[in-house]
């Protein structure tokens, strides 16, 4: 029977939905998600909903962050690009399983935030900046895996082009109706999958602080 609040989180709202990748269930029995909410909301850590983080942003749903990772199908050796790093908790769980891990924020004092509580938390494998998404991280290019936790008005073709070949892009497209979306891009093209249906805030543009 599970006894920690992680445990019941990863046997009722991940394994209960289909999860199967032992390296993500590893990594959300591992991570505390407790150190990436609100102080007020620590209780609700391990609901199964998004928190509010400030700044009209969220950390997302226990099963919607498993899910994501799964569907990146993650590897020791990748190197992965999150935009959207709010409070950190994703990223944390990528740093869990890969090894390097780059996040992007638009929101200053999120990602200052975020910054610090990782490195705090021993994090090494992970650096965070504040800045556009929509840009990418050129310079650490290419990437195995990228991972969008709000969603785009402009199209994507900038963060396609920073994949590798193989590498796979999980994205929710659409304003009022999402779905989550995986973009894996090959040799002759890029392959499309919808995933499941979602609501993530809008991606934001420009630094806001």
């Amino acid at each position: 029977m599970p006894t920690t609040n992680s445990e019941r989180m990863v046997q009722e709202q991940i394994i209960a939905r289909g999860i199967k990748d032992k390296k993500v269930l590893e990594a959300m029995l591992h991570v505390q998600r407790e150190k990436f909410v609100p102080l007020d909301l620590s209780k609700k850590a391990y609901d199964d909903c998004p928190l509010s983080i400030g700044y009209g942003q969220t950390i997302s749903q226990p099963y919607i962050v498993a899910f994501m990772t799964e569907a990146a199908l993650l590897h020791k050796d990748a190197k992965v690009l999150e935009i959207g790093t709010g409070s950190g908790y994703q990223a944390a769980i990528l740093a869990h399983i890969c090894k390097e891990v780059y996040s992007i924020e638009v929101v200053e004092p999120l990602g200052n935030g975020a910054k610090q509580q990782l490195a705090a938390l021993g994090y090494d494998n992970l650096c965070i900046k504040v800045g556009d998404g929509h840009h990418g991280w050129a310079e650490k290019a290419p990437f195995d895996a990228i991972l969008v936790t709000a969603a785009p008005e402009k199209n994507i073709s900038v963060l396609m082009e920073q994949l590798k070949e193989g590498g796979r892009l999980i994205i929710p497209i659409g304003k009022s109706s999402q779905e989550l979306m995986r973009f894996t891009k090959g040799r002759g093209g890029v392959k499309e999958e919808s995933l499941l249906p979602v609501r993530f805030v809008p991606m934001v543009k420009g630094n806001l602080s």
